[in-house]
């Protein structure tokens, strides 16, 4: 059996890995959540260079609040998006006998609720389907709610497909 720590917090306890049979029983049933993640300022600044997306409702607060609805900057959506990979190490036990995992795509993406700078957000992961796919690899698919700390709306819901690369499949 193998486990991974989880990444968001020291004191988080090791992911220890399940069963195929045991998550073929958590279809529908929630999964795992992430720690709280801090999305401040510097880290928008940072994504909105990266990416090369200055939009000033991320980075110019006087400009925000004079042109917008929002009381200061707010977060990409694709950055809160990007989030979900660091939730998931920290939300979803690995399969036993995985060697990684791999995102395979999205059948659904809905940004619902902006993410002001300063906010906390976390993930929260439920298992609609699994399958073995051709190869021997893993196919999950997973409901994903990010939340924003002390918000009913989540930031963005989404349909995530990763794969589960095994080490029976690579020999």
């Amino acid at each position: 059996m193998t486990t991974r720590k989880s990444v968001g917090t020291q004191d988080a306890e090791p992911l220890q890995s399940l069963s195929f049979d045991d998550l073929r029983g958590s279809i529908g049933k929630p999964i795992g959540r992430s720690s709280w993640h801090l999305i401040d300022q510097p880290r928008i600044a940072a994504f909105a260079d990266i990416t090369e997306d200055h939009n000033f409702i991320h980075l110019d607060e006087q400009r925000v609040r004079a042109e917008t609805p929002f009381p200061t900057t707010i977060a990409h959506g694709f950055l809160t998006l990007s989030l979900l990979s660091a939730f998931a190490y920290e939300a979803i036990p690995p399969l036993e006998g995985q060697t990684t995992g791999i995102n395979y795509g999205f059948d659904e993406i809905r940004f619902l609720a902006p993410v002001p700078s300063g906010s906390r957000t976390r993930g929260n992961f439920t298992l609609l389907d699994l399958s073995t796919r051709p190869s021997g690899h893993v196919q999950f698919t997973w409901r994903v709610e990010v939340e924003i700390e002390g918000q009913e709306r989540p930031a963005l819901i989404a349909r995530w497909i990763t794969l589960a690369m095994m080490e029976e499949a690579a020999k």
